[in-house]
């Protein structure tokens, strides 16, 4: 699968088998976010892998729409430096979590991002310092529906190219 592809068949994966990944799959997952860009290359995050279903099922309650969370093969939460500090921060943390994304689909792996609101509960779920923070967390694992991985994409799913994209100026 190339790029292009990857980008135009990418669907959000929210319920998972219960077959765990390889753990050279859970790496492969990972190094794409530590190899994604970053402003200034500064790599500013740091990634939590996590199998334990038990973990999985607390870090989901951290946020309103996070269920998918509990029924993961893994979730990757992505860590950052305070995130209003500097707005790059999140684009970066974006850009991480993006790269893993495609990676994954690319390996019949489905994903979706949680947005996570509880800060301190998930800072006590997974035990990471004060000077980190907590707003996204990632799923995976292979889709429940395997169809999800070969559907065409949605008729009207997306905004044609034109209503989104300007030339020159608005």
């Amino acid at each position: 699968m190339n790029v292009s592809e990857a980008i135009r068949t990418k669907r959000a994966v929210r319920k998972f088998t219960d077959q765990p990944l390889p753990r050279e799959v859970a790496q492969a997952i990972l190094n794409a976010g530590r190899r994604s860009q970053s402003s200034k290359n500064s790599q500013a995050w740091q990634f939590i892998a996590i199998q334990d279903k038990a973990t999985l099922a607390e870090l989901s309650q951290c946020g309103e729409w996070a269920g998918h969370l509990a029924g993961a093969a893994l979730a990757v939460a992505i860590l950052t430096p305070e995130p209003t500090e500097k707005f790059q921060t999140m684009f970066d943390a974006g850009q991480a979590a993006a790269f893993m994304q495609l990676a994954a689909w690319e390996l019949g792996i489905g994903s979706c991002p949680a947005s996570l609101y509880d800060f301190e509960r998930s800072r006590q779920i997974l035990g990471f310092p004060p000077e980190w923070h907590l707003r996204i967390a990632l799923s995976f694992g292979y889709p429940a529906d395997e169809a999800k991985l070969s559907a065409p994409p949605q008729k009207g799913g997306r905004r044609e190219l034109e209503e989104v994209a300007h030339w020159e100026k608005w």
